[in-house]
């Protein structure tokens, strides 16, 4: 169980690895003028936009999912935790899409909720752990 931990930090690392793909193929038209529309407008402009934000957001947040992962590791199985990093992932996903696909400010705020909820959740069980004496 504890590797699920370790496979959520490492699915959040693909996700941000995908968004730079992302980003590298929306600039292409203005950086190497591959795609580039006959009057000479990227045709990606609005998502390379979109993309860069989320991509950004990527380093921000995550940052405490990360950490609190790093400090529950050595503490041995936990299902609490397993299941609240791959909720934190599967929102990370989702806030990805609808940023970058929708720009659904609304929407995105729902999920990102989501997000903030299952890393706060992770560090209740690094908190309680360490008042019982399991870390650090």
């Amino acid at each position: 169980m504890q590797h699920a931990l370790v496979l959520a930090m490492a699915a959040h690392v693909a996700l941000a690895a995908m968004l730079y793909v992302l980003l590298t193929v929306a600039r292409a038209p203005a950086v190497w003028g591959i795609g580039r529309r006959a009057d000479g407008s990227n045709p990606f402009a609005a998502f390379e936009r979109r993309i860069s934000a989320n991509l950004s957001n990527q380093f921000e947040w995550p940052v405490l999912f990360y950490a609190a992962c790093i400090l529950l590791l050595p503490g041995g199985p936990d299902p609490a935790a397993a299941a609240l990093a791959w909720t934190f992932i599967a929102g990370r996903v989702l806030h990805s899409v609808v940023q970058v696909g929708t720009g659904n400010v609304r929407l995105r705020g729902i999920v990102f909720t989501v997000n903030f909820l299952a890393v706060l959740g992770l560090w209740g069980l690094v908190v309680a752990r360490a008042l019982a004496g399991r870390i650090g």
